[in-house]
Parts: C-alpha cells; sequence; structure tokens
C-alpha cells in the first residue's frame, strides 16, 4: 500500500507507473458485521451508538469486473446514510446486499458477512475492467454514488428510474470508507484539481442531492427570484442549497438551530435566516398533535423576511418534526421537495392546505449521473464550495458517524482513507488562491 501512496503523492507518476503497481492482496476497510445486526435491539434510535456497531478490519480486495474500477481512496467523508448503515435503521444493509447478491454471479461478491461502508471518495484509479474506455490508470476523481445496471428502459430517461439503482457503499459492498474502492465506471467523475483530497470527498453525495431536488427539472427547478426555505441550512445537505439558491439567484430563507450555525449562513452570503431554537418554534403539541398556530407565526417570521412573500420551494429533509409547516408556508402553487427525512418518515400534513391550494410534492431521491456530473462541475469552476467542518482518521470513522447522529456538526464531515494528513492533492494553486476565502469560511 505505500507504493500506491507514495506514487499518488509523488505527483509525477505517470499511468504506466499507476499500472505497474503491484495491488495488496488486502486492505483497511470500516465495516459493519452481519452478527452485530442485533447490537441496538430495544434502543431508541437516539440511544444508538454507531461507535459500537463500527469496525476498520483488514479485508480482501474484491473481483474486478467488467465495467468496473478499483480506487485508491485518499479521503471519504460520512453522510447520514453511514449513521442509518451503522444503527441498522430502517433495517440492516445486509438486506440490500442479500438482494444485490442473487442479481447475478458477479453481484454475489457483494453478499458478505461484513459491509464496507461509505458513499463518498477522493482517489486515484489504480485498475479498469474489461470495456472501461473513459478512465485509465492514474486518473484522479470523485465518486458519484449511484450504482445502475442499465439494462431496463425505464433507467435510460432517469437513472433514478432504474428499477437496479442502488446507492453505493449503502446498497452495495465495497463503499469509501475505506483504502480502496470498487465502484462502476459510470460513477466516476474529474477531481476538482483545486482542492485538497478531504475537500473533494466532501460534497458529492449531498452536493448532487441538493442539485437534484433544487436545481434540476427533476426537483424542484428553482428559477431567479424565488423564495427558497432551506431547513438544516448550515448542516451538509442544507449548506449546498443554500449555495445553489444564491449562485442561481433565488432567495434562501435559512433555517438554523443555533446561532453558530446562523453564522455559517450569513458567512455563505444568506441574509434572511431563522434560529428556530431562539424563536422558539415548537411544531408539535405532543407526540400525535401538531400545532398550526405555530405553523402560522412560522409562516408570518418568513413574510417579514421577505417583504410580504410566501415561500415558493421548501427545501425539506427533516421530515415528520416540519413536514406539516412545510406545507403549510409554502405559497399557491409551489413546490415541497423531500428527501431523508431524518427526523422520522412517517409524515403528517393538513391535505387542505395542499390541494386546495394546487401546492406540490415532489419526492427526490439522490441524483442522476448527469446531475451528479453538473453538480461537481459547478465545484470544479469554483462557484460551489465544500463545506468540509472537520476531519477525522479512517480509526476515527465511529466518532465521526457518532457525531454527525448526535448532529454535533456542521457542514461535512471528512475521513482521510489513504492520505497521511490534510491538505494534500491540490494541483491547481493559482486557482485555488482565488477561492481560499470562501473555502474556509464554511469550516
Amino acid at each position: 500500500m505505500q507504493d500506491i501512496v507514495s506514487a499518488i503523492l509523488s505527483g509525477d507518476a505517470t499511468r504506466r507507473d499507476f499500472a505497474a503497481l503491484a495491488l495488496p492482496e488486502t486492505y483497511r476497510a470500516v465495516t459493519l458485521h452481519k452478527s452485530d445486526t442485533d447490537l441496538f435491539a430495544g434502543l431508541a434510535t437516539a440511544d444508538k451508538d454507531p461507535r459500537k456497531s463500527i469496525r476498520l478490519d483488514e479485508v480482501p480486495l474484491p473481483e474486478l469486473g467488467a465495467g468496473e474500477a478499483l480506487v485508491a481512496v485518499m479521503a471519504s467523508s460520512v453522510n447520514y446514510n453511514t449513521v442509518w448503515s451503522s444503527i441498522f435503521e430502517p433495517l440492516p444493509t445486509f438486506v440490500f446486499l442479500e438482494r444485490y447478491g442473487r442479481l447475478s454471479p458477479l453481484s454475489a461478491r457483494h453478499d458478505l458477512p461484513y459491509h464496507i461502508i461509505g458513499s463518498d471518495l477522493a482517489g486515484v484509479v489504480l485498475r479498469t475492467g474489461p470495456g472501461v474506455n473513459s478512465w485509465k490508470p492514474g486518473d484522479e476523481v470523485v465518486a458519484h454514488c449511484l450504482s445502475v445496471e442499465l439494462e431496463s428502459s425505464d433507467g435510460h430517461n432517469d437513472t433514478m428510474l432504474d428499477p437496479e439503482q442502488r446507492i453505493w457503499g449503502f446498497e452495495t459492498n465495497f463503499g469509501g470508507l475505506a483504502e480502496i474502492a470498487l465502484v462502476k465506471s459510470n460513477q466516476l467523475m474529474p477531481k476538482p484539481d483545486h482542492l485538497s483530497w478531504e475537500e473533494a470527498a466532501a460534497p458529492g453525495l449531498v452536493n448532487s442531492t441538493a442539485y437534484r431536488q433544487l436545481v434540476s427539472r427533476n426537483g424542484a427547478g428553482m428559477k431567479q427570484g424565488d423564495n427558497v426555505l432551506i431547513w438544516g441550512a448550515s448542516g451538509g445537505l442544507g449548506s449546498y442549497a443554500t449555495q445553489f439558491a444564491l449562485a442561481g439567484g433565488a432567495n434562501p430563507i435559512c433555517v438554523v438551530s443555533s446561532a453558530q450555525k446562523a453564522d455559517i449562513c450569513r458567512a455563505m452570503g444568506a441574509d434572511a435566516i431563522i434560529d428556530r431554537n431562539a424563536e422558539g418554534y415548537t411544531f408539535w403539541k405532543d407526540e400525535n398533535t401538531q400545532d398550526p398556530k405555530e405553523w402560522k407565526r412560522f409562516g408570518k417570521r418568513i413574510r417579514e423576511l421577505t417583504g410580504g412573500e410566501d415561500i415558493d420551494i421548501v427545501f425539506e429533509h427533516p421530515g415528520r418534526e416540519t413536514f406539516g409547516a412545510s406545507v403549510f408556508v409554502t405559497r399557491k402553487g409551489g413546490t415541497i421537495t423531500t428527501c431523508a427525512s431524518t427526523s422520522g418518515y412517517m409524515h403528517e400534513y393538513d391535505n387542505r392546505y395542499l390541494w386546495m391550494s394546487l401546492k406540490r410534492i415532489i419526492g427526490s431521491h439522490f441524483a442522476n449521473y448527469r446531475e451528479a456530473w453538473e453538480a461537481n462541475r459547478l465545484i470544479a469552476k469554483g462557484k460551489i464550495h465544500p463545506t468540509l467542518s472537520k476531519v477525522y482518521s479512517l480509526e476515527e470513522t465511529g466518532q465521526a458517524a457518532y457525531d454527525v447522529h448526535r448532529n454535533l456538526h456542521q457542514g461535512k464531515v471528512g475521513v482521510l482513507c489513504l492520505a497521511p494528513e490534510e491538505g494534500l492533492g491540490v494541483r491547481d494553486h493559482a486557482k485555488r488562491a482565488q477561492h481560499i476565502d470562501a473555502i474556509n469560511r464554511f469550516r
């Protein structure tokens, strides 16, 4: 493994050099064990501790198939699906691996008693399988985490509709929280050359998700002048939505839960900010009863910030806790785009405010390759910036997932895999100098 790292850090190794490197028989990876799936039985979600389920193991190198690539992972990151995986909610990911394993002899590789998790990476291509033409050993890449088979016509207009689409590192094995990862070649995108490894690894999943949900025609189709309500606007997902709104000429109304998170939104350039804790919004009277008076108070506060206008688009991802309020405050004919549901999947809202006001709810799940490519292109151009707040070592991944589970972070949480320290991998120093202030202000 040291030869691989040395070649990457040298900056002058050729494609031929990388192709000639010997691959290790084993590598280190963050895993979950099938034997642990009952570890948290009987515990409430909040009491489940990822540090108890996440392990760091030495695992064998997987077989490389057609249309695939092995990538040396310099850095990865923790997404909320890492948390879900580690606490075995909404169900153990081994269910996904077993199902995928039945698809074909090649996919049977994924059905193992351990699951290598992680849905982001920045690294270098080591090997490609038959049929891969666009990528070569030595290419510096980031990964789009949609794995698709594309044997059904349903997926050819939008790969998110492919019946065999899966989130890599969540519904497949050999994910990015490891020293080496196995990906399909159509997951790869060029690494932005002004970013460090850990910065380049951070945006992947959340940046693409936010792009589809807010900008793409498959989501809200945001336009200039739109008032966009963004829940968790300083977080891993919301921070990218805030940047897309600002870059696209829309007006983000940022909802956060602390003064510190409000400052992060101001640093991004947002002016309209609601600190929901400081202003005391409680949308539920008790576990079963919402409070419409709080919806109205929230809507009044929004109009104070927008000059009397209602919300055109709600960027929804908390789910149960906020969904009733989201539907209520959206203008007539407006749009609520929803994904994730981190506070609960069983949403409740008053349908009168939806159907009689001609509002729309759009379900949005991750992004197709084109959407991910466009989102990555905006980062490469310096229009959108990584919101990396803290970086952990591979050995500390359990703690990183714990912090995300407890909402102790702002922006994204990175993980160094093969990179020996932060700040490596910058190739275009002139471009970096142009954007360093923006990058740093989100940390």
